[in-house]
C-alpha cells in the first residue's frame, strides 16, 4: 500500500451516530514522498546517537528514572493532568490533598512504564502487555471504573460532551478485537519490509484511531511508542520522551491524526512523527551531554569534603534519580544517622549542589536544581 493511496476507513451508521472503521495496517507500505526519506534518515541517525549514550554512559540507570518521569509527567499533562515535574518527585504525604489525584496519575504512568519495560525482558510486545499497563495506569484514579486492563465493550468518543456532538467516534466496540489483533500482528510481521520508525508512526495512529480502552488511550498510545522502540532494539533504555514534542505541538499533533481520518493524509502524519523523533532524540542527546558535564563538575566539588566525600557521592547517586529530597530520604536510602544526613545536606548546600525549596518549611525539601532544570527545558 502506498501512503499516497491510503484510504483511512469508512464511517458506519450505528443507532444514532456514525463510528469510524479504520482500514487494517498489517500490510506492506511504500511511499513516493522524498521528504519522508530525508526525515527518516534524520530521525534514525538522531535516535541512534541518543541510544549510544544508553550504551556507553556509566550507571545509566541513575539518569533513566528522570527520563521516565519526564515522559510520564508530559504525557499526562497532554490529557489535562496538572502535575509539575517537581511535584511528581514528591512523596504522597508531601503533596497537598487537592493535587494528589493528578500526582497519582503520573505515578501510575511511571509504574506502567517500568513494569512494561521489565516485562519486555521475557515477553514480546503484545496486547496483553498493553492491557496490563492499562490496569496499572487506571489503578485508584478517575478511570478506575472504566474497565481497567480490558478492551472496551461500549462506545467511546473524542471531544464533545456526548456521541451527538463528538469530534470523532472510534470504531464500534465489536470491531476492537479484530483491529487490535491486526495491529499486534503488524508489530511483529517480518514479511512486511517497513522501517521501524515508519511502522511505529503507523502503529500510534492506528492505536489512537481504534481507541481500544474507555479511558487512558492517549497515554497508553504514547507509551506504546517507547515499548515498540525498546522491544525492537532501537532503544536500549526508555530515554526518548516524545510526549514533550507532542505537548509543545499539541494542536498540530491532534490535527495530524484527524487529517488522516478525514483526508486520508497519512504522509502528513508520518512526516510530523519523524520530525518529532528527530527533534526529541537530538534534544535528549544534548541533555545527556549536559548531564555528564554536570556530573563531572559536582563530583569534583565534593572532593573538597575529605572523609565526607564518600557519603556525598552516594547522596549524588540518589539525587540523579530523585533530584528533590529531604534529610529523611538520605537517612533511609543511605542508611545514615539523622545528624549525618543533616551534615550532608549542609555540605551539599554550601557547595551549591542543593538549594532549599521555598514554601516547603514543613518537610524542608532540597533540590538539585541544576540537574532538575535540564529536564525543564
Amino acid at each position: 500500500m502506498k501512503l499516497e493511496e491510503f484510504r483511512a476507513g469508512v464511517w458506519r451508521q450505528q443507532f444514532q451516530y456514525k463510528s469510524f472503521s479504520p482500514a487494517l495496517v498489517n500490510q506492506p507500505w511504500t511511499w513516493e514522498d522524498p521528504a519522508i526519506h530525508t526525515l527518516l534518515e534524520q530521525a534514525t541517525r538522531a535516535l541512534a546517537e541518543l541510544n549510544a549514550f544508553s550504551l556507553i554512559v556509566p550507571d545509566i540507570d541513575l539518569f533513566i528514572e528522570m527520563h521516565v518521569l519526564k515522559e510520564a509527567q508530559t504525557s499526562s499533562r497532554i490529557e489535562g493532568t496538572q502535575t509539575a515535574i517537581d511535584e511528581a518527585l514528591l512523596s504522597e504525604e508531601q503533596v497537598s490533598p487537592e493535587k494528589r489525584d493528578d500526582w497519582l496519575e503520573v505515578q501510575n504512568y511511571i509504574a506502567a512504564m517500568n513494569q512494561s519495560i521489565e516485562a519486555l525482558g521475557s515477553l514480546p510486545l503484545s496486547n496483553r502487555l498493553l492491557r496490563e499497563a492499562h490496569a496499572t495506569l487506571m489503578r485508584g484514579v478517575r478511570g478506575e471504573r472504566k474497565q481497567p486492563g480490558e478492551f472496551r465493550t461500549s462506545q467511546n468518543w473524542i471531544g464533545g460532551s456526548s456521541l451527538a456532538d463528538a469530534v470523532f467516534v472510534p470504531p464500534h466496540p465489536g470491531e476492537v478485537p479484530e483491529l487490535m489483533s491486526d495491529l499486534e500482528k503488524f508489530w511483529h510481521n517480518e514479511a512486511v519490509t517497513v522501517p521501524h520508525l515508519v511502522r511505529v508512526a503507523l502503529c500510534h495512529y492506528q492505536f489512537e484511531t481504534i481507541h481500544p480502552f474507555l479511558d487512558g488511550n492517549g497515554r497508553i498510545g504514547r507509551l506504546l511508542i517507547t515499548l515498540y522502540l525498546v522491544s525492537h532494539g532501537l532503544l536500549a533504555k526508555p530515554s526518548l520522551y516524545l510526549s514533550d514534542f507532542f505537548e509543545r505541538h499539541r494542536a498540530s499533533y491532534y490535527d495530524a491524526l484527524m487529517r488522516v481520518r478525514e483526508a486520508n493524509d497519512l504522509g502528513h502524519w508520518v512526516r510530523f512523527f519523524l520530525n518529532g523523533v528527530a527533534e526529541t532524540a537530538a534534544k535528549g542527546r544534548t541533555t545527556f551531554q549536559q548531564i555528564l558535564a554536570l556530573r563531572n563538575e559536582v563530583e569534583h566539588r565534593v572532593l573538597d569534603l575529605g572523609r565526607r566525600a564518600h557519603n556525598a557521592r552516594r547522596a549524588l547517586n540518589l539525587l540523579y534519580r530523585r533530584p528533590m529530597i529531604a534529610a529523611a530520604d538520605l537517612e533511609k536510602e543511605l542508611g545514615v544517622t539523622h545528624p549525618t544526613a543533616n551534615t550532608l545536606i549542609r555540605d551539599l548546600e554550601r557547595l551549591g549542589v542543593l538549594r532549599k525549596v521555598a514554601g516547603r518549611e514543613r518537610y524542608r525539601l532540597f533540590a538539585f536544581q541544576a540537574y532538575l532544570e535540564l529536564f525543564l527545558r
